[in-house]
């Protein structure tokens, strides 16, 4: 339907509105494909890791992805199995089961059926605000104690032990160097374990491979190609000594139509059958609306979701989903990041990414069961640990001590006494401790249930919200609602003068509305937060993204060698350098290249005049992709601002990739009469005729004759960069005589 109405519009629309909907589409078209290349390993693995049939996976992503892609609420996010419900449908299975895998599987499908009723009905009240009534601490808690329970078993599966048995989830982390030292017990292990350490090292290196090619496939699908090159290698050379046993290879069913299996509801009237359509409706809402809130802010033309509309369209995605043998549906955070830095442009990517996902598991079934187990494995303990990595439990720790208590409380609780258990206990200890930190006690009662906050227009377009008392998690919704109301394009000036307490949920949530703010054209300002405490005053006004300690280290007197040449380099020229950041950096967010890639700050700049051109050189920390799937880049760039304005357009070398990957929401040009240059070059705009004007005769020249760099223009300035790495100082000189010379031309 969704594409018949695109037909529809190419046949009906403007010639104009023709190239536009058609551009869009096969925008849409590229990254539903490239997501689909990340979602299908996943999916295999995360139906596997549930212990639940393999299939189920595949269900749960062609469901979400055609219905949430045609009802959905949100623009450019990507539905399907998503990771914190893992732990809940593996605990359903053997709960429900008692024993029997294949029971409590038919018995948690009818869990999940219930649950998707839930999730439809939250939607259709409008439920969808309840999102924000989570403490952020005791979230990110949960989430951390998901990601160590998956690590802790899937890692024994990587090693090649698929049966790993422990008491308790921590027992299952701190036994497994006893699955390592057992491959010298079990020689039919050490295949498979290395297959699976193999495909580990591939997907924690392929972040820092920034090579265009290798980026363009998703590291889980360059674990599935190389598991089966590797499959295929020995049966053409020595088929009967595969050294990986068949019992750890995937297992798919001959006939597909087998893997459509009916839930059993029997058990709908125990307590264990409801306890697991809490905990799935708990995870998929808490996992979907964090997921939600991090694509907006993604999404390059900074739309905003319909929440409601969404969590109405997952309840009945994972209710068909559940009916069909699949598991829960929900808006995933790392396939939807890639969906967005692949040039994805409305909800039918996600459709895309479902027929991609069901026609190659029709087509290329032969080849998925050559794939090792703990090859899936590896996948997913790589997830595991980006939930819980060290730089978790650091930035909580840096947030304050009553905030690394309430995350560590839940991480234990969650751990030993399951997801409700601990996200309950996270909740109730910040209750407990915004008690004993607001005075007087009746404070906290009143500002929860009468307004604190008033809203005004001081001037035209400009207002000021002033919030008195307390403003934590639970009466967030009702701050979040004066904010959203503004006017596109306005100021706010956020006066906190009253303001007694702020906690940690309701101050990230501040800093983040900010960033919006700015990607909308408007602007907002924090002031009155001297009497608060430091941490809050900090995240307040730094946006919470940069830690204290990395600016300091980035600010220190003792230069490196580095910077002691870069420093000189200015001093050759009579300019300035300076190591402290830069957090303001509008002029390059503006380029195409920052529209779905967010920077933290700038450092290490080097700055004058040439001829009028106002120089700066930088290295700039960014990042794509948000929650774990956020890569940090650092590049040094050089930005030419002039007293004229120019087309926006992107200029880079002509490859394969620039033909048929476009990730800056341009269209490819020629410049007719210059067939070399069109051939060297990629020239990207959607300002035709402005830009062949511009590029006359001696610029086209200069391209031609000099080193390739990847050149942006927008306004009235250019960004130059090579590789997306820090220059070193020598590859700087030259990228900054490059930028020079431009500069002469222009």
């Amino acid at each position: 339907i969704y594409l018949i109405r695109y037909a529809y519009q190419l046949i009906v629309n403007t010639s104009k509105e023709k190239r536009m909907n058609w551009q869009k589409l096969k925008k849409d078209f590229l990254a539903g494909f490239i997501v689909s290349l990340i979602a299908l390993p996943l999916c295999l693995g995360l139906a596997i890791a549930s212990n639940v049939p393999a299939t189920a996976g595949i269900i749960s992503a062609v469901v979400g992805g055609l219905i949430v892609g045609f009802l959905g609420g949100s623009h450019v996010s990507i539905t399907g199995p998503g990771n914190g419900l893992v732990v809940v449908i593996l605990t359903s299975v053997a709960a429900l089961g008692a024993g029997d895998i294949f029971a409590g599987y038919l018995y948690t499908l009818a869990a999940v059926v219930v649950s998707g009723g839930i999730l439809f009905s939250l939607g259709l009240l409008r439920f969808g605000k309840l999102g924000d009534f989570f403490p952020s601490s005791a979230v990110q808690g949960m989430l951390s104690a998901i990601g160590i329970i998956i690590l802790g078993k899937q890692a024994h599966i990587m090693f090649g032990n698929l049966k790993p048995e422990a008491a308790n989830n921590m027992e299952m982390l701190y036994t497994i160097p006893v699955s390592v030292t057992e491959l010298f017990s079990h020689p039919e292990r050490i295949a498979p374990a290395a297959v699976g350490v193999l495909s580990l090292l591939i997907v924690f290196f392929y972040p820092k491979l920034r090579n265009k090619l290798i980026q363009l496939i998703p590291a889980p699908m360059w674990v599935l190609i190389l598991c089966v090159v590797f499959y295929e290698y020995f049966s053409f050379t020595n088929p009967a000594n595969y050294p990986v046993d068949r019992k750890y290879l995937l297992d798919l069913p001959e006939d597909m139509s087998t893997a459509l299996v009916f839930p059993d509801f029997a058990k709908i009237a125990t307590g264990a059958f409801w306890e697991a359509v809490i905990g799935i409706t708990l995870i998929a809402s808490i996992e979907s609306l964090l997921s939600i809130k991090a694509i907006d802010r993604l999404d390059p033309q900074a739309r905003r979701s319909n929440v409601n509309k969404d969590l109405k369209a997952l309840g009945l995605a994972t209710s068909l989903s559940g009916l069909l043998g699949g598991l829960p549906v929900v808006t995933v955070i790392a396939r939807s990041s890639v969906n967005v830095n692949s040039g994805a442009q409305s909800r039918a990517s996600n459709m895309f990414h479902a027929l991609f996902i069901f026609i190659m598991l029709v087509g290329l079934a032969g080849l998925l069961k050559k794939i090792p187990l703990p090859a899936l494995s590896a996948i997913l303990v790589y997830t595991g640990y980006k939930l819980a990595e060290p730089a978790v439990f650091r930035k909580m720790w840096q947030q304050g001590k009553e905030q690394f208590a309430i995350f560590l409380a839940t991480v234990v609780a969650t751990l030993y006494l399951g997801l409700i258990n601990g996200i309950l206990i996270g909740i109730g200890l910040t209750l407990l401790i915004q008690m004993v930190r607001i005075r007087p006690l009746r404070l906290f009662f009143r500002y929860l249930l009468w307004p604190n906050t008033l809203m005004y227009e001081e001037e035209k377009n400009q207002f000021v919200l002033n919030v008195k008392g307390v403003a934590n998690f639970i009466n967030w919704p009702r701050l979040k609602y004066k904010l959203e109301s503004l006017p596109k394009g306005s100021k706010l000036i956020l006066d906190l003068s009253l303001t007694s307490y702020i906690d940690a949920s309701a101050s990230e949530q501040i800093a983040v509305f900010e960033d919006e703010m700015e990607r909308r054209g408007g602007k907002l300002e924090v002031i009155g937060v001297d009497h608060l405490e430091q941490s809050t005053k900090t995240t307040l006004t730094n946006s919470s993204r940069i830690k204290a300690g990395k600016v300091l280290a980035i600010s220190q007197q003792d230069l490196s060698k580095r910077q002691e040449k870069m420093k000189r380099i200015a001093e050759d020229l009579g300019w300035s350098f300076k190591t402290r950041p830069i957090f303001q950096l509008v002029s390059l967010e503006r380029f195409p290249y920052f529209k779905t890639r967010r920077i933290d700050f700038a450092y290490n700049t080097l700055w004058g005049n040439f001829k009028g051109v106002k120089v700066k050189m930088r290295d700039v920390e960014y990042y794509e992709g948000e929650f774990i799937a956020k890569e940090v880049i650092r590049s040094t760039m050089v930005l030419l601002e002039f007293d004229k304005s120019f087309p926006t357009f992107s200029l880079e070398r002509e490859s394969f990739l620039t033909r048929f990957v476009n990730l800056d929401h341009l269209t490819h040009i020629t410049l007719e009469g210059y067939e070399d240059f069109n051939k060297g070059f990629a020239l990207r705009t959607n300002e035709k005729e402005a830009v062949e004007q511009f590029f006359c005769k001696e610029l086209i020249h200069f391209f031609e004759f000099h080193p390739y760099y990847h050149v942006e223009a927008n306004g009235n300035s250019l960004l130059i960069f090579q590789r997306e790495r820090l220059a070193t100082p020598s590859e700087a000189k030259q990228m900054l005589q490059f930028g020079l010379d431009l500069a002469e031309i222009v």
